[in-house]
């Protein structure tokens, strides 16, 4: 199938040959009939595509702030990598279509295969012949509405709940500033409602179209009748609300909105404008500023949009999703019109063109609309790597390649003689073409079996998210791949069981996890000097983890805890340094009064070894984020030794000091080479497997313990 996609690095726009996207729980695949292009919103995304990088930090500041902190606590190397493949990404376009259901994902029961259906939102109503769309981003289309219609639903939506913010009442006045595609939506809905309308935008074609779709009048900002406007709709009062729908960085829409507004007026920002307030005259009037976010209530939240979590309607009226059947039922009705709105409707395969001038603004008009062939889109048997693949005896197949993994792991695979990219599988099809262009994979897709059934593929790498990698590992024990998965190797008991279960059966063994942290320079070095010690050793690991993103995955808890996932990587060191095996585990969590999901992540962890040794780690979520991520003590046989983020590591012996340069290398080249090398001469894989399950049941022990406030010994752990 095709699908736009934009490449932040090189600004460029390609109509791609893509694979199908996968059917997940939870959403529908839906054949697009129609999409609509934002004229604002991707066009800001087009040209933001054509800046250099200053040009891109500067339209960008809050992305700027991630960076510095990334660098912060990980260092220059590790936050450009990051950074740069963002950069060298292709990203999906649109998020306004609608099309007809074609597949229903298990746990949607109220959509059927050959329903017209709208959908919504950035990454799932892509401008492509095939979408995956959660359930709450899809509503039914009533038999009345034409689809090129239907497909503008979720701008109707935004318009609609600015609407909702401005809590207009039947008889009220409102102005409208800015009657683009948004603008002469609102007008529309606000006339529906019983509200008298004023219009105002620079162009007098919009304007008079403004006046035919319902405004009483609509004239430009420097209008000397303006204001003898305002006071004949208004009876002398002023607007009861404003809507500013213009973007850009002027202060006229807001110096406007108040000049128009009666006293305590309300004013709502709907497109993104520059909002300097002229602070003596909106104090006078004792003005109320509201923003309208996008869709409405739900968007932005990963538990309503991702996971299906609806809101209960007796508290939350009007979400994204009843929005969109809202504007769908003002369509139906006939109080709204669109064929005055639609500039042009142009062939899905005319798409690069289109877009190239969206970017250089030679394209006039309000709303443009993509329409799709009829004919169904057949899934390529595999797309041509960009990159021709070499040959070698580790023939590989990835299951996921998200940014960790793209710019982490990946690059020292395909940079590797040893290694033939044969397949790429990702939940999105873009995802998997992208890595196929950057990597040279032979093949991409959706579909895991392509990989776990491909019978000259000897290796898999698994970096999906975290809940998926005991099944998968287990899966692909089972098929006699030898397999890298990505740390954690399970979130629960049950996945280390699974994984155990398939090793017995199986008989292969070939199993390593992405505990990258013992193949560093300086970890290594540490071990080095460990060697001559008998005595038994004491180790502080602190972990500065930060906060999560709300937005973030790592929030859902499907996917287990954040402890969960990522502690692994020091109790293995622990493991590594003291080369001895765990046997009991004592942890406690921050629990203050109203708790958040952050401050329950505060673990103190301390795990006791069968050859005396004692490690305590300190995973912390609370800290400044300037504070360097890790450090970590081992005291023994009268040495010192700190290892301070990866930078550095101070050895003290007696009264000498050694410092060693670690260069922020936390050890994936070196992981990713150990792993070709086992595979490649069949020799014992980096770390055992007895190794990896410990580490694997201390970290979810040390949970146990914190629930339970008790030591927690880990062969209990085994027979429970």
């Amino acid at each position: 199938m095709r699908q736009i996609s934009q490449n932040y690095k090189t600004g460029s726009i390609r109509l791609e040959n893509v694979s199908m996207p996968a059917l997940k729980p939870g959403g529908v695949l839906v054949k697009t009939a129609y999409s609509v292009i934002s004229i604002g919103t991707e066009g800001m995304k087009v040209r933001e595509g054509q800046m250099s990088y200053l040009g891109m930090a500067r339209s960008r500041p809050d992305q700027v702030k991630k960076v510095i902190q990334t660098i912060q606590q990980q260092g220059l190397r590790a936050a450009y990598e990051k950074v740069m493949n963002k950069l060298d990404s292709l990203t999906p376009l649109g998020y306004s279509a609608a099309g007809t259901v074609t597949a229903v994902g298990a746990g949607v029961n109220d959509l059927t295969v050959g329903q017209a259906v709208a959908c919504a939102g950035a990454g799932y109503a892509n401008h492509a012949e095939v979408n995956f769309v959660p359930r709450n981003l899809v509503v039914p289309v009533p038999k009345d509405v034409r689809m090129e219609h239907a497909a503008f639903s979720t701008i109707g939506a935004i318009a609609m709940q600015g609407f909702r913010q401005g809590e207009m009442r039947l008889g009220e006045t409102a102005c409208v500033i800015g009657l683009g595609l948004l603008g002469q939506i609102l007008v529309q809905i606000l006339n529906a409602a019983g509200v008298r309308v004023l219009g105002i935008d620079l162009s007098e074609e919009r304007c008079e179209l403004a006046r035919k779709l319902g405004a009483l009048n609509a004239c430009r900002p420097d209008d000397p009748g303006l204001k003898s406007s305002v006071r004949q709709i208004t009876r002398g009062v002023g607007c009861d609300a404003v809507f500013i729908c213009a973007a850009g960085d002027s202060k006229q829409p807001a110096e406007l909105a108040v000049e128009l507004s009666r006293d305590r007026g309300r004013v709502i920002d709907i497109g993104k404008t520059h909002l300097d307030l002229p602070w003596k005259d909106y104090y006078e009037k004792e003005m109320e500023v509201k923003f309208s976010r996008s869709y409405g209530p739900g968007r932005y939240d990963p538990n309503y949009e991702e996971r299906g979590v609806d809101y209960p309607i007796g508290y939350v009226r009007w979400t994204e999703n009843r929005n969109m059947q809202a504007f769908l039922d003002l369509v139906a009705s006939g109080r709204m019109q669109l064929d005055p709105i639609i500039s042009n409707v142009y062939p899905f395969s005319e798409a690069e063109s289109v877009f190239g001038q969206v970017g250089d603004g030679t394209i006039r008009g309000l709303g443009f609309v993509f329409k799709y062939d009829d004919a169904p889109a057949e899934k390529p048997a595999s797309i041509p790597s960009a990159k021709p693949a070499k040959a070698g005896p580790v023939r590989l197949g990835v299951i996921g390649a998200g940014n960790y993994a793209s710019s982490m792991l990946l690059p020292h695979l395909a940079d590797n003689p040893s290694v033939e990219m044969r397949h790429v599988v990702t939940t999105t099809s873009l995802t998997a073409q992208n890595a196929a262009r950057k990597f040279g994979f032979q093949n991409s897709g959706t579909d895991v079996s392509a990989v776990l059934n491909d019978t000259d593929t000897n290796a898999v790498l698994i970096a999906t998210r975290h809940a998926s990698h005991a099944k998968l590992t287990a899966q692909a024990l089972r098929a006699g791949k030898a397999v890298f998965v990505e740390k954690p190797l399970a979130i629960d008991l049950a996945g280390v069981e699974e994984i155990r279960a398939a090793i017995v059966e199986s008989g292969n063994e070939r199993l390593q996890v992405g505990f990258n942290r013992r193949f560093s320079p300086v970890i290594r070095a540490m071990k080095e000097h460990i060697r001559g010690i008998k005595t038994p050793l004491v180790l502080n690991y602190r972990v500065h983890a930060g906060q999560t993103d709300a937005k973030s995955w790592y929030a859902d808890a499907s996917e287990g805890t954040r402890f969960a996932g990522e502690a692994g990587h020091f109790l293995d060191v622990f493991a590594f340094l003291t080369g001895a095996r765990p046997f009991s585990v004592t942890a406690s969590a921050l629990s203050p009064d109203n708790a958040s999901a952050d401050d329950r992540e505060n673990i103190i962890a301390t795990v006791e070894y069968d050859n005396g040794s004692v490690a305590s780690l300190l995973y912390l979520t609370q800290g400044s984020p300037k504070v360097p991520k890790e450090c970590l003590e081992v005291f023994g046989g009268g040495m010192t030794m700190q290892m301070m983020n990866f930078e550095s590591l101070h050895i003290f012996s007696g009264l000498k000091k050694k410092t060693v340069k670690g260069g922020m290398d936390k050890g994936q080249k070196n992981e990713m080479k150990a792993f070709v090398d086992a595979v490649e001469t069949g020799g014992p894989m980096p770390i055992s497997v007895e190794c990896l399950l410990d580490t694997t049941l201390v970290t979810l022990a040390a949970l146990d313990s914190v629930r339970r406030g008790e030591k927690i010994m880990l062969a209990d752990c085994w027979q429970s």
